[in-house]
């Protein structure tokens, strides 16, 4: 037999939350919002490249050729 849902808005009364120091409620919040947008590289890739402002270099690098090779077919 399943156990009956508490709703999200029931705490367990032993949390007592008014006795808590230090805590910033949202401190986060705006972080998560903003999300992420990691990207995982394989080992043989990141070898290469020693932190991740190597790794934009590189990628603007592409970028702008890539670009440039779309101006010179047209």
């Amino acid at each position: 037999m399943k156990k009956a849902e508490k709703s999200a808005d029931e705490i367990r009364p032993e949390y007592e939350f008014s006795k808590m120091k230090g805590g910033v409620r949202g401190k986060y919040a705006k972080r998560y919002r903003a999300g992420t947008n990691l990207v995982k590289i394989d080992p043989d890739v990141a070898e290469v490249f020693g932190d991740d402002s190597s790794v934009n270099e590189a990628l603007r690098s592409l970028i702008r050729v890539a670009r440039q090779r779309v101006k010179l077919a047209r």
